[in-house]
């Protein structure tokens, strides 16, 4: 009888982590497919810590130690958020990482209160998470109707032709903005914003492929996507 319910309790908590997960990878397909800095995996990770810092809430709790799963999330997060950082060309960095290092904060909280199978399982789900996932993230990233690029152009005055070009090939301008960071050369440095408007551009070419056509232009000194 014992054992039956035992194995009762492993299976809810492996429905309820999952089930977080899958729900976190929903959102993270969509931002992932907008270009947004938090993706598909950090969205699950997100889902994978929450909930396992919620059955470790309710494990403590059963066990009479009153500590809020709210507690072990702000302790964590204030620890994973010093592994952001902004590069030279306006991209952020380290945010799955700092996500996956939340994870592990609650992971091992969830050994110290003697969950270990919840610490097991939750641990095999991030590394599922951080590898097997990183594939259909740049999948999903790559076909996306947005695109940011880091623009260095060999002077500014080649600004206005860049985007009478992006516009005849099917591209949209979102957002321009002039990075400070390369004030000290003589190149202009821009980080670009545009969105894919024509169709068969969006269905036929991936992101690489137009940037490669774009790098062909003589006053482009250099361009990639971020």
């Amino acid at each position: 009888m014992m054992t039956a319910a035992l194995e009762t309790e492993i299976w809810v908590i492996f429905l309820r982590v999952v089930l977080a997960m899958v729900l976190g990878a929903v959102i993270g397909c969509e931002r992932t497919n907008k270009r947004h800095s938090a993706g598909l995996r950090t969205f699950m990770l997100m889902g994978l810590a929450s909930a396992t810092a919620m059955i470790l809430d309710q494990h403590l709790l059963n066990n009479g130690i009153y500590l809020m799963s709210a507690a072990l999330l702000v302790a964590s997060a204030t620890l994973s958020v010093h592994s952001l950082f902004r590069t030279s060309r306006n991209q952020i960095l380290g945010l799955t990482t700092a996500v996956a290092l939340w994870a592990c904060c609650i992971i091992g909280m969830a050994c110290g209160a003697g969950q270990y199978i919840l610490a097991v399982f939750s641990t095999l789900l991030l590394l599922f998470s951080l590898t097997a996932m990183s594939a259909l993230e740049g999948f999903l990233k790559n076909r996306s109707a947005h695109v940011e690029i880091h623009l260095e152009l060999t002077e500014s005055r080649y600004l206005n032709a860049f985007i009478t070009t992006v516009r005849r090939l099917g591209l949209s301008i979102k957002d321009i903005e002039l990075n400070r960071s390369y004030r000290e050369t003589k190149l202009s440095v821009y980080t670009v914003v545009m969105t894919i408007e024509n169709e068969q551009l969006k269905k036929n070419k991936t992101h690489r492929e137009i940037i490669e056509a774009l790098s062909s232009l003589e006053y482009v000194s250099h361009i990639e996507e971020i």
